[in-house]
């Protein structure tokens, strides 16, 4: 299925049903009370995030999606039948925005979660409702009220450890391959990956991580050349970028040069994203002996002031990319437990504060 990170369509809930107007006639009975019933609510509409999908294709080619309305109310005091609530399934990572404002509604980030982007419709309330001591035989009811109804905008942003970025045909696809059981679409020109794609790197019995690799970038990106924010978009979510540098480069640019576009692509999007963790990993480091090696690593460090960590790998050199992956693999663990210690420190915080 085609990979889709972007939908708009329309949800309309339901009406709800209206309140009824009847009078009890039974033999006998000649002055029977109200028994007019209330109408039901009318269905919302929810969206739920699926773990089993990985691409909003599906509302591109659906645009309107409506639950049922609520039943009207009926004599005898019978309600009416509420309408069933209806739930559209999107993929973990979804954002949902009201198209017109821009306002962000929710953010489903978590397997089986719920949000409710149109609200059914109020039920009307029969005339049995309105019965007092004043008023023995009222002909008062109200109408269900009308269901929401909204144009909405989805997003998709990828959940994942660790992102890979760089210039396209750096080779990000291949470390992919190496390191996982993913089977990206692999060829010796720009551009062959057009979407993103997602691997589980495995360094040892219960200890694994998320690696996606992302669209190439190219210079002006942030302002939407090329691939731009559909690609810059999805790094946001991750924990640590993997900046990979192409050591034979097909357009013969210095590596330096390289890795100061990607910065800066990097900055013009998001401050934020610009001071996300990440590392250097000069790749195709098959076609350099152990002297050109230590030599270029001294470059880097030099030229670019480097003071995080950086990594010399070849996808086919499997052994050069252990260290990589478990030091990546500690960092995420250090980072969860950090997490985590902050956490308890905020909710005893609380504790304290409520006492």
């Amino acid at each position: 299925m085609k990979f889709v990170d972007e939908a708009r369509i329309r949800v309309e809930a339901g009406d709800g049903g209206n309140g009824c107007l009847s009078f009890r006639r039974e033999k006998y009975i000649p002055r029977g009370g109200p028994d007019g019933g209330d109408g039901g609510d009318g269905g919302s509409i929810y969206l739920i995030a699926d773990n089993n999908l990985n691409t909003l294709y599906d509302y591109r080619i659906s645009h309107v999606y409506r639950a049922t309305r609520g039943s009207h109310g009926a004599g005898k005091n019978r309600t009416g039948a509420g309408g069933e609530d209806r739930y559209l399934p999107v993929p973990v990572g979804t954002l949902c925005h009201e198209h017109d404002t821009g306002e962000l509604i929710g953010d489903l980030t978590r397997d089986g979660e719920l949000l409710c982007v149109a609200r059914g419709g109020r039920r009307g309330l029969g005339n049995a409702r309105f019965k007092s001591s004043t008023n023995q035989a009222p002909r008062k009811t109200t109408d269900g009220t009308p269901g929401e109804q909204r144009e909405l905008r989805l997003e998709l942003k990828l959940l994942a450890d660790i992102g890979l970025v760089g210039l396209p045909n750096a080779g990000k696809s291949t470390l992919l391959g190496a390191v996982s059981g993913a089977r990206p679409r692999i060829a010796d020109y720009p551009f062959t990956t057009l979407s993103p794609q997602v691997g589980v790197v495995s360094v040892g019995p219960l200890r694994n991580f998320t690696l996606v690799d992302l669209p190439g970038l190219i210079e002006g990106a942030a302002e939407g050349v090329g691939l731009g924010h559909r690609f810059l978009r999805h790094t946001e979510r991750t924990r640590l970028l993997l900046h990979v540098v192409d050591l034979a480069d097909p357009e013969g640019r210095d590596v330096i040069k390289q890795v100061r576009l990607i910065e800066a692509e990097l900055k013009r999007f998001s401050t934020v994203l610009a001071q996300r963790p990440r590392w250097l990993v000069l790749n195709k480091a098959e076609l350099l002996d152990n002297d050109a090696r230590a030599a270029l690593r001294a470059r880097m460090y030099k030229k670019l002031n480097w003071q995080g960590n950086l990594y010399t790998v070849s996808a086919k050199q499997p052994q050069t990319l252990q260290t990589l992956l478990f030091d990546a693999m500690d960092y995420l663990e250090e980072l969860e437990q950090t997490e985590f210690a902050q956490q308890g420190g905020d909710q005893q915080a609380d504790d304290q504060e409520q006492n």
